[in-house]
């Protein structure tokens, strides 16, 4: 008992670096789970029908989306009090940031809506296998990740602190494509089956551009202050419009990919090309071996 007490009394001790990060006393942090309902309620509200009860005419959907409206409202601005709270000192203009951020958001979501619906136009332009607009949206691991992207590309232009990364790193655990909620994503985004996909903070992709799995577009290196910690700065390539990297190519550093090029698998790239490239790697060489030595 003595071993457990003495224990306890150790862990439960701030140390310098807790003291630094919780700088108001006996507050509650952001919450996972909220987080969680946030993103439902804007799938529920951007895709209605899909993911809650089936809306048969325009009243119907209404009454719905504004159920889910007023919910989403309430569970954000609590939850970006929190995330101020969590990145600054007390406050006592919290609660008006958060009202004004919340209402910020909402007034984004027929946008966010509208720039989904061209992700989910250019998946099914660019497979094949999908049968129809639906298939895609029920379905497709990109559509989850590039939900939880849109909305939290809109709060990190907010300035909201912690919420984003909490809001892209749910659908990196659940899909494997880890995208950076400061990256800027244009319009008609495809990833196609997206395992291991990363794309870096700084990077700017144009529009119509398509990746497969295993892409990184991530930071050759880094810069740091006289102190040693890492400065933030353009450090991630700029894709242009109609671009297309195949599977388990990778691209580094602040390096210009011009428009209408096309990236091979398996490439590894870290100088800019221009419009209308074409990168490939070498032909395979057929060669033949005897007595196991191509083992």
């Amino acid at each position: 008992m003595d071993t457990l007490q003495k224990n306890i009394a150790i862990l439960s001790e701030l140390n310098e670096t807790e003291r630094t990060i919780t700088p108001c006393n006996n507050r509650s942090l952001p919450s996972v789970e909220a987080v969680k309902t946030i993103i439902q309620l804007v799938k529920m509200i951007v895709f209605p029908g899909y993911f809650d009860k089936q809306q048969t005419n325009q009243g119907f959907r209404s009454y719905h989306i504004g159920v889910n409206m007023e919910q989403l409202s309430a569970v954000l601005k609590e939850q970006i009090a929190l995330a101020l709270l969590f990145d600054h000192d007390c406050e006592s203009t919290v609660q008006q940031q958060a009202e004004e951020f919340t209402m910020q958001f909402i007034d984004r979501l027929p946008e966010i809506k509208r720039i989904l619906f061209t992700d989910v136009v250019a998946i099914y332009d660019n497979d094949p296998a999908v049968h129809n607009y639906s298939e895609v949206i029920f379905c497709y691991p990109v559509v989850q990740t590039m939900l939880h992207y849109r909305v939290a590309h809109e709060l990190h232009r907010m300035q909201v602190p912690i919420l984003p990364r909490i809001i892209t790193e749910k659908a990196h655990s659940a899909t494997g494509i880890d995208i950076h909620p400061g990256a800027e994503i244009g319009e008609y985004f495809a990833i196609d089956h997206g395992t291991g996909v990363v794309i870096g903070e700084t990077c700017i992709i144009g529009n119509h551009v398509t990746l497969y799995q295993g892409v990184t577009l991530g930071a050759k290196n880094f810069q740091v202050d006289d102190s040693g910690r890492p400065v933030n700065v353009p450090r991630h390539p700029i894709i242009g419009d109609h671009v297309t990297v195949y599977a388990n190519s990778t691209i580094l550093g602040r390096v210009t990919i011009g428009h209408d090029t096309v990236i091979g698998g398996n490439i590894w790239l870290t100088h800019s090309v221009p419009p209308h490239s074409r990168i490939l790697q070498s032909k395979a060489q057929s060669v033949s071996f005897t007595d196991g030595l191509g083992i």
